[in-house]
This record gives structure tokens, sequence and C-alpha cells, in this order.
């Protein structure tokens, strides 16, 4: 963002989910850095056969995975994502953030990655948020990545540069860059973007599915118009 990191074989670790969007982002990536490694979090999330995926899909690209445990988060925060019990919101109340927030999720994902990333020498960190489709999650807004990427390079007192190719871009946009690399099946096909850990197209009912496959539709509309 505001940093830049020099280095004689620029590296790269993303945030991995094995979602739309870091898949996509995963294969940005590939095309931007000579090295790129991925890191995926376990949290207790209702969905997490998407680490499934991710393992799936990151072998697919030839990028090194690693997989950690962080459910100590799912003690601290009560959200739909960790707590199995609750229903997921179809309609949120408005002006209010959906009950699929997991509070400071981005903040501690992009955190412990920039701890791996310090001890194997790599300054680039790649995450899939956005704000353009960002449901009301403040942790995917343009000026917390900013004001992150500083925190960090003070904290650790190491050059860090984190990358968000998705954060002014729609769902529709986000599938065209999926098609522009060359990924568009795979990440139609191989992602678990759904909440209730449907794999592809998803359930067709939660908040993600919808935004996803709208997103598809429009996207198709488009490219079978020009």
């Amino acid at each position: 963002m505001n940093s830049t990191a020099n280095t004689d074989k620029k590296k790269a670790l993303v945030v991995f989910s094995g979602g739309q969007d870091s898949t996509t982002c995963l294969f940005w990536a590939k095309r931007k850095f000579d090295e790129v490694y991925a890191i995926a979090f376990n949290y207790g999330q209702r969905h997490a056969v998407e680490l499934e995926s991710a393992k799936i899909i990151a072998e697919t690209a030839g990028v090194p995975l690693q997989v950690f445990p962080m459910d100590l988060i799912s003690q601290l925060s009560r959200n739909s994502l960790t707590h199995h019990s609750m229903q997921v919101d179809r309609n949120k109340p408005e002006d209010t953030p959906p009950n699929t927030l997991v509070e400071g999720r981005n903040m501690l994902f992009l955190t412990y990655a920039a701890i791996f990333a310090k001890v194997h020498n790599i300054h680039h960190l790649v995450t899939g948020v956005g704000q353009a489709d960002f449901s009301g999650y403040p942790d995917c807004r343009n000026d917390f990545i900013v004001s992150l990427n500083e925190t960090l390079n003070l904290s650790m007192d190491y050059p860090y540069q984190i990358h968000t190719p998705l954060m002014w871009k729609n769902k529709s946009e986000i599938w065209q860059l999926a098609d522009e690399l060359g990924v568009f099946e795979l990440v139609q096909n191989e992602t678990v973007t759904c909440y209730n850990g449907v794999k592809g197209k998803g359930c067709g009912e939660c908040p993600a599915c919808e935004l996803r496959n709208k997103g598809l539709e429009k996207f198709l509309e488009k490219k079978e118009n020009t």
C-alpha cells in the first residue's frame, strides 16, 4: 500500500481461504511475483470445508500452503459463522453489520501472516478484501488496510506491502479478473464461498451465495454482449 519492499527476488504470501476472492488473488499473485506462498486459518468457521478446497487449489497452482488453527476467535466473538446454532442473517438490519461478521478476523489473519512472512523473508502480503461489495464488514475497507499496513511496519520494524487487487472491484469484475487470469472454471467449480459449505455455486440462499451468483450472472451477461 504505502510502503515499498526492496528484495532481490520478490516473494508474496497470500492469505488464502479456498473461496472465490482469495483464489482469484492467488493466481493474480502467481502472475505478479517470482515466488508465491499461501497461509490459511481454521477458526471454527461453519464452512470449514473451504479449507479442503484451499488445499486442492493450492496444489493445483503449485503453491505451498500452510494451515494454522485459530479457534480462539470463536470464544471471543459471537457470530453465525463460528456459532453454528445461530442462523445466518439473510436480511440484516439497516445500518448494522450482518451477524456473519467475525470481529477482527482480517486484522488477525494479516497480523499472523505478517509474522510468518517476516520469518520467511517475505515482504508482500496479498489479501482478497474489497470494499465495493464488502457486505458491511469494516475490516474490508481500504482505510483499514492502509492503517494496518503502517501498523505492521512499525510494530515489526519491517517493510511490508499489503496488496488488495480486489479492493475496488465488484463481484462481476472479480469474475472478469478470474477469466482474464485463465482460472474462471476453477473458481466457478472448485472454490467454496457458501456459508453453508457447498462447493461451486453453493446453497444459493445465504448472502455469500447471492452476492457471488448475482455477480456471475452480470459477468456472463456482459461477456455475451461483447
